[in-house]
């Protein structure tokens, strides 16, 4: 992962140039640390480098907290989801252009697809600021914005090579609009299964999560190939902690005792089992 350095634009060129308003719409242009449209709309950098296109606020419970981000940043260092971010950046392939990570978070799954496409930037989309944090000096070819995925995306049609999905909520008319004709759509589910030895400190994987992808996805994409990430491997206590506090039962680790139970939850196997499947834009 090559983090971003000091001579690096805060936000990649072709980035700025994917981006648009979002108050009106329009094209805009980074004037030194301020994203800017002709209507004179303006949104300044953060100082970590990311920015925040939201102008309204955002439902409690919606954007991963400070600790939900350190626990998901502590898990992913670890290696444990190592075999699914090279399923990820296997199903991403080579672009060249733009890859926008839907739901980024810190930046994990969208560096590793950049490592492996050296002409390729990204852009890291995510409601939780506190995430993009990290994400913004994840990689020195990725640059992060603050948005609401269920809302229509502050990004210009058919821009992007490869949209990545990875555990997110799921917009598919904004995969389809932001793609380029022939574009493709990486999402990464969970199968019944995925750390089943957790029990209820993890939330249930649905039984008809297949069905509901499909009829999600199927008016706009066509899926090409799917690859299940079936691997069982030692957690340490922290691991334990972390996979369970990064999630959304992080949410409510105060509830029911669950904080608690956490705590005295020894180490223990535990299973990846996920579906990183291809979808390909139907134009």
């Amino acid at each position: 992962m090559t983090a971003a350095g000091p001579g690096n634009d805060p936000l990649p060129r072709r980035v700025v140039e994917a981006l648009r308003c979002s108050v009106c719409g329009a094209p805009v242009g980074l004037a030194g640390r301020t994203l800017r449209c002709e209507r004179r709309h303006s949104f300044d950098l953060a100082r970590q480098g990311y920015v925040n296109l939201l102008h309204a606020r955002i439902p409690a419970g919606t954007a991963d907290t400070a600790p939900m981000v350190e626990a998901r940043s502590a898990f992913l260092a670890s290696g444990a989801y190592a075999p699914l971010a090279n399923a990820v950046a296997a199903a991403a392939g080579t672009p060249s252009g733009l890859v926008v990570d839907a739901g980024a978070g810190p930046g994990y799954y969208l560096s590793r697809v950049l490592d492996a496409a050296p002409s390729a930037v990204g852009l890291a989309l995510d409601v939780s600021a506190i995430a993009l944090r990290r994400a913004a000096r994840a990689h020195a070819r990725l640059g992060a914005a603050v948005w609401n995925l269920w809302e229509p995306w502050p990004v210009a049609d058919g821009v992007a090579d490869v949209v990545l999905d990875v555990f997110s909520p799921r917009n598919a008319a904004e995969f389809h609009r932001v793609l380029k004709p022939g574009g493709l759509l990486v999402v990464a589910a969970p199968l019944p299964g995925h750390l089943a030895e957790l029990g209820d400190l993890v939330l249930a994987v649905d039984e008809r999560k297949e069905q509901r992808l499909e009829t999600t996805l199927g008016a706009y994409f066509t899926r090409e190939s799917v690859t299940e990430v079936v691997h069982t491997s030692p957690f340490t206590t922290r691991q334990v902690h972390d996979v369970v506090a990064m999630g959304p039962a992080g949410f409510h680790l105060d509830r029911d005792g669950r904080r608690e139970r956490l705590r005295w939850t020894p180490a223990r196997n535990v299973t990846l089992a996920v579906a990183v499947g291809v979808w390909r834009r139907n134009d």
